[in-house]
């Protein structure tokens, strides 16, 4: 329940700051908000991330995010006991998945307004949804880094340290439980 209410505030999100845009700035308007680091500027997106665009236009890309956003919500469903930084992760991926597809579907883009800049370095201009696909990303590459690498690195202990384990008493799949639990909610059959 607490994941369905994270994705229906970040979809909220979204979709009220592009409204909030869209009805205070005229297309291709900016405004800083910190100078030479964090403007408004109101731009659309007709194409994917950074702008790329796909052999056959728009319509192939709403068919191909129509397809991916489904294929997140049957992994969010098989992992909504997972691990927090998957089942988290994916909420925020499908969260803007479905931020950016309302626009696909009502205005055939999609409104982007964060601007960032350091110097003469200009970041694309995104908005809420993708900051959340980014966020969603990031979990799943720390989940990669450090908690697979944990799991692994407990898996492939030396012989010795399991034989030691299993001479105290303490059951092998015990003792993994016991290690991982530390990291992950997911209920681990014994």
């Amino acid at each position: 329940m607490f994941l369905l209410g994270i994705i229906f505030a970040i979809i909220a999100f979204d979709q009220w700051s592009k409204w909030l845009i869209k009805s205070s700035f005229s297309l291709y308007q900016s405004q800083p908000v910190i100078e030479d680091f964090f403007y408004l500027t109101y731009i659309t997106n007709e194409g994917m991330a950074f702008g790329l665009t796909l052999p056959g236009g728009k319509h192939v890309l709403l068919i191909l995010t129509i397809l991916l956003t489904g294929f997140i919500a049957g992994y969010l469903w098989n992992e909504r006991n997972g691990h927090p930084f998957i089942k988290y992760g994916l909420a925020l991926i499908f969260s803007g998945a479905i931020g950016n597809l309302i626009d696909r579907l009502i205005y055939g883009k999609v409104v982007d307004f964060i601007d960032i800049m350091i110097g003469d370095f200009n970041w694309y201009i995104f908005n809420v949804a993708d900051t959340s696909v980014t966020v969603g990303m990031c979990l799943f590459v720390l989940h990669s880094l450090y908690v697979e690498w944990y799991i692994i690195s407990i898996a492939t202990m030396p012989f010795f340290q399991v034989d030691n384990i299993s001479k105290k008493g303490i059951r092998l799949d015990h003792f993994l439980v016991s290690r991982m639990t530390n990291l992950s909610r997911t209920k681990i059959q014994s």
